[in-house]
């Protein structure tokens, strides 16, 4: 063995000592460098979750209550009990259902038209984001001061157009007053679901355009052996993320309507947060949270499971 050789099969231990030492060094930093945002995460995030789960069990009826009786599984029946969860239960799942189906069409026939070659198309595009950059109260103070009763636009419109003899109370009325309260999530959401179907169209190889025109295939059956399978990873990532954003909305129920007239607009979020801080039955409150993301994750599960064998039967 030369010389060079026996140096450095005598280095290298020393070697292998400095580099563990820097690692564990490096180590040390990460920690303490990911330690303040694991602290925030943990006091943002998991206890409250945490938190909530344990109130859920117990009888809490005051944010200082001190007097806090173990209960089990009573909130929990409590709330599937009831004819107003239910009631409201109902609500959600039509706002889901209709709100999301819409944003889909409407969503789809807009990101076609911002797919198609046309002069100053990014123009078009930048206008179209602006409903979905606008912030969801402002949204909903716009669209409730277009369909009020007394000085809205919507009815200023109709009448004008002769299709309503009288002004209506449109958030007055609890059989319209959801499908208004649609109408304002629609019309905010459709752009961001029209560009997430947009970037799936973009992903579509023109080749399989110009073979189908060699094939001379009609328009509906471009669009369902060519189009709608390529989109199916889009359709899915809009669905499970508006049926999740749907179902538990709030904040657009909050600034319209309050959830009235007659609790005609009373979600599960909305009846969760009337329970908790207006009756301040944090319990029940509590118990109503969890059955929301129960709910929640058996939607996406759902989706998820239907659009799979969509894509296969497509295939």
């Amino acid at each position: 063995m030369s010389v060079a050789g026996v140096e450095t099969e005598r280095r290298s231990p020393a070697r292998e000592r400095r580099t563990r030492r820097r690692r564990d060094n490096q180590g040390r930093l990460a920690f303490w460098l990911l330690l303040p945002a694991a602290i925030a995460v943990f006091g943002v995030i998991v206890y409250p979750i945490l938190r909530t789960l344990l109130i859920s069990f117990f009888e809490v009826n005051s944010a200082l209550a001190t007097d806090t009786p173990f209960v089990g599984l009573q909130n929990y029946i409590g709330v599937l009990s009831s004819s107003g969860f239910w009631a409201a239960m109902g609500r959600t799942l039509y706002f889901t259902i209709v709100s999301t189906a819409l944003e889909l069409v409407f969503g789809l026939i807009v990101a076609g038209l911002l797919n198609a070659k046309l002069r100053a198309r990014w123009l078009f595009r930048a206008i179209v984001i602006i409903p979905w950059a606008i912030p969801t109260i402002v949204n909903a103070a716009m669209w409730k001061g277009i369909f009020n009763a007394q000085y809205g636009a919507l009815n200023a419109a109709l009448t004008q157009l002769g299709i309503i003899d009288q002004y209506q109370a449109w958030l007055g009325d609890p059989t319209t007053a959801l499908n208004m309260v649609i109408i304002a999530d629609v019309w905010k959401t459709t752009p961001l679901v029209a560009f997430f179907l947009l970037a799936g169209l973009t992903s579509i190889p023109s080749e399989l355009y110009e073979a189908s025109k060699v094939d001379r295939a009609s328009w509906p059956r471009i669009f369902r052996s060519i189009v709608l399978p390529m989109l199916v990873p889009s359709i899915s990532v809009v669905l499970v993320l508006r049926t999740v954003e749907a179902f538990k909305v709030f904040d657009i129920i909050y600034t319209m309507t309050r959830g009235g007239p007659v609790n005609g607009t009373q979600t599960v979020a909305y009846y969760a947060y009337t329970t908790a801080f207006s009756d301040q039955n944090f319990g029940v409150g509590a118990a109503l949270s969890y059955i929301i993301v129960l709910v929640i994750l058996a939607l996406t599960f759902f989706y998820l499971r239907l659009l799979r064998r969509s894509e296969m039967s497509l295939l």
